[in-house]
């Protein structure tokens, strides 16, 4: 009886990242790849530019406006959303399948973005990653010195707003420390993958088995 239950695969948990830019998301979501080997991490497509250091195929997969929108009218995105006039997407065949296949996936993704796979995936677990305030939101944009001055206002205008779509969240990280930060989410992690709505079916599996 309890090879049986030890053969059983639940499925696996789906990991919702995001927040303002500029809140560290990028940050701590590779530390939580560098922690957890097995995690599934999706790669989402983008329309901008790459930034440097980044790599097609690995940081992103780099399409054209025509090419997503072709994407979009197949049905091959989980999610999609235009962003400062560029649009991101979550390829939906790999999400998918590694969940059913019992691994946990990371997706890294904009509010707009996480909304909707919400909706899609209630049983989800969605992170917010917030600063420890907006002066240090906006001291962490202009170090990184990928965006113009336009850019950096446009955000900092952003940021205020999207602040608000905390509530739609499970979770509240906030960042002041990188490595606390992604210590908080990975014992989120490890608790949520015991929560009764996704290993009750051991208890039903030990029920009927004394039958």
């Amino acid at each position: 009886m309890s090879n049986d239950i030890d053969n059983v695969t639940p499925k696996g948990v789906l990991l919702v990242v995001s927040g303002p830019s500029g809140a560290g998301k990028g940050t701590i979501c590779q530390m939580l790849r560098g922690q957890l080997p097995d995690l599934g991490y999706s790669i989402s497509v983008t329309t901008r530019a790459p930034r440097t250091g980044e790599v097609d195929g690995e940081s992103y997969f780099f399409k054209t406006i025509p090419e997503v929108k072709q994407m979009i009218e197949k049905g091959e995105l989980l999610e999609y959303a235009e962003v400062y006039g560029n649009y991101y997407g979550t390829p939906r065949k790999y999400v998918e399948e590694q969940l059913e296949s019992g691994r946990d996936v990371l997706l890294e993704i904009d509010i707009q973005g996480a909304l909707q796979i919400k909706k899609r995936f209630p049983e989800g677990v969605f992170v917010f990653i917030v600063p420890p305030s907006l002066d240090e939101l906006s001291a962490r944009i202009y170090k990184r010195g990928t965006d113009s001055e336009d850019v950096i206002k446009r955000r900092m205008a952003s940021a205020a707003s999207e602040l608000t779509y905390a509530a739609e969240y499970d979770y509240i990280i906030i960042n002041d420390i990188a490595e606390k930060a992604a210590q908080k989410v990975l014992t989120i992690m490890e608790a949520e993958r015991y929560r009764v709505a996704r290993t009750y079916f051991i208890v039903d599996k030990i029920c009927k088995a004394k039958k």
